[in-house]
This record gives C-alpha cells, sequence and structure tokens, in this order.
C-alpha cells in the first residue's frame, strides 16, 4: 500500500478536520464581517487587496486571477461586480492588445479603508490572538510550503519570514 494510500493516522485525521473546520469558519465569520461592514463578498475583499497592493494599483487579470488563486473566469465574473459598483475599472494594455488591466478606483481605496479596520480585527480576534507567536511561525512555515507544492507561483509572493511588518493584511 502507497503512502497516500493509507488511512490518515488519529494525529493526522485530527490535524487535517481542525484545519478543514477552521478553515470554513474563519472563512463564514470573514465573510460575515466584510459583508456587513463593505455590503462585498470575501472574494470580491480579496480583489481589492491585491490591487491595493499592486503597483499602481492595477494589474493584468491573468495575473490578478493567480494572485487571489481563483480561475479566470471567476475572476471576471468578480471583477464585474466591482466595476459595477465603481470600486475597479478595467481598461486595455496599450502594449499588449489582448491583455485587460483590472485597477482600483478611488472609490474602491476608500471601502477599503472603511472595511480594513473590521476585517484585521476580526483575522487578530479569530485567529492571531488564539496562537502563540511560536505557533504563527510553525503554522506559516507549513501552510507555505503547502502553497509551494500547490502553487510555487503564488509561493513566491508570500511574506518571508524576516520581511519587515507593514500595512499589508
Amino acid at each position: 500500500m502507497s503512502s497516500s494510500s493509507r488511512p490518515l493516522t488519529t494525529r493526522e485525521l485530527r490535524a487535517w478536520l481542525g484545519f478543514v473546520r477552521a478553515g470554513h469558519l474563519l472563512d463564514h465569520e470573514l465573510e460575515r464581517q466584510i459583508k456587513r461592514d463593505g455590503d462585498i463578498s470575501h472574494a470580491e475583499y480579496e480583489v481589492l487587496v491585491h490591487l491595493d497592493w499592486a503597483q499602481d494599483h492595477r494589474l493584468r487579470m491573468a495575473e490578478l486571477a493567480s494572485r487571489v488563486a481563483i480561475s479566470k473566469s471567476r475572476l471576471t465574473y468578480q471583477v464585474t461586480q466591482l466595476e459595477r459598483a465603481g470600486l475597479v475599472v478595467r481598461t486595455s494594455c496599450p502594449t499588449d492588445g489582448r491583455a485587460v488591466w483590472a485597477q482600483l478606483t478611488d472609490a474602491g481605496a476608500a471601502l477599503l479603508a472603511r472595511v480594513r479596520p473590521g476585517h484585521r480585527e476580526a483575522v487578530r480576534e479569530n485567529f492571531i490572538d488564539l496562537l502563540t507567536p511560536e505557533e504563527l511561525d510553525v503554522l506559516a512555515d507549513a501552510m507555505s510550503r503547502v502553497v509551494a507544492r500547490l502553487s510555487p507561483t503564488l509561493a513566491g509572493l508570500l511574506p518571508a519570514a524576516d520581511d519587515k511588518p507593514g500595512g499589508r493584511e
């Protein structure tokens, strides 16, 4: 029997189910907070955050899809919703007629400024503050390995352990 087809041990099952359940519950809580404070979805919030982090607050749609780890068609839907709300604009790329940029608008930046404090508070209250600094380091290292296995491109976008703290999410 290969190692991948063996049943999970109690330790492995406890870790896996804890991860899955905590992820679902955290996502539900963050969705509720973002909807309450900004009337947008968690997925839409993530799109706005990645545009905010980008140079000139814009990214090519393909790059944005990669960074938020969703399909291009799902991103198109999200950006359409954000564009209708005046939070994002799409523009053609002057150097590549096939490429389309998504750019954060002033209204999108203002919405982020309004929603971010509650989001950070919810992340701290329901996740960060429950863990010791050592546990945060172990978790960050472990999740970095998972991201690297599943998406080497995204692994390069994660902050390194020695990065200076900043105002990012």
